[in-house]
């Protein structure tokens, strides 16, 4: 018996090169059928063909699957560990960071960790890749116009030195701006870079599958630097660690090697 929504996935892959095999299938049916509901759509082959034509329909579409929820120092307990025990770490064993946030969303993690380097580490060389699969988020943080509410938990004193006023956003200034190179790069199928000291993933695996996390982690652990840390998310324990060769050095913190 044919599958209908096995057939739209080979669809968006053929058509669209968007593959979704990687996702849990209940999180991610549950949301095409919801749009496909919302455009009055009962069939597969009619919303791919909406997909292929409308731009605006196939950004909602992504909007929707990839769930772009982002804010600036997100977590601040976990940041303050990042802050105080594992920068100060790694910068004693290398004299230029290399750091990767992967799934930086509009941009709020990476313009976060370029302030915290700038103002806790102004010293220390680094360098900031920032990837997400969706253009239109990238575009959006290269913008860096913020609301109100995106730095809620921001420490003031990085408000008042790295924003500026522009209506009603706050804008990161172009000093913090060009200190982030921001590409589009899909974690599941694309390939990595290598020797990175630092490399956050957090929020961003929760709709995989098991065994895209497990093979999404054996990547991670291939792209870091001896010592390296990757920093996950609150809801993201990673259970095969030891087996892959990472121990835990903090909650969320795992690093390359013993």
């Amino acid at each position: 018996m044919v599958d209908a929504y096995e057939t739209f996935l080979d669809g968006l892959r053929r058509k669209k090169g968007l593959d979704l095999n990687g996702y849990k299938r209940p999180q991610m049916e549950r949301r095409i059928n919801s749009l496909m509901r919302s455009l009055k759509i009962t069939d597969y082959g009619t919303y791919l063909g909406l997909l292929e034509k409308e731009i605006t329909h196939w950004r909602k579409f992504l909007d929707t699957l990839t769930i772009n929820v982002s804010e600036f120092y997100r977590n601040p307990s976990q940041w303050q560990v990042l802050e105080d025990q594992i920068l100060p770490e790694l910068i004693q064993t290398s004299r230029s960071l290399k750091i990767w946030s992967a799934g930086c969303s509009t941009g709020e993690e990476p313009y976060t960790l370029t302030m915290v380097m700038m103002n806790r580490f102004p010293n220390v060389k680094f360098t900031m890749l920032a990837t997400d699969v969706d253009d239109e988020v990238l575009n959006k943080a290269r913008m860096g116009a913020y609301n109100d509410k995106a730095v809620l938990n921001l420490p003031q004193n990085y408000i008042n030195g790295h924003f500026t006023k522009e209506g009603s956003n706050l804008v990161i200034k172009d000093e913090v701006k060009k200190r982030v190179n921001f590409m589009k790069h899909n974690l599941l199928t694309d390939a990595f870079d290598r020797n990175f000291d630092l490399i956050l993933c957090r929020n961003v695996v929760i709709y995989f599958t098991e065994e895209s996390k497990a093979q999404l982690y054996r990547k991670f652990y291939g792209a870091l630097k001896q010592s390296g840390i990757l920093f996950t998310g609150s809801t993201e324990q990673i259970f095969q660690a030891r087996e892959i060769g990472f121990s835990l050095v903090s909650s969320f913190f795992y690093k390359k090697g013993d």
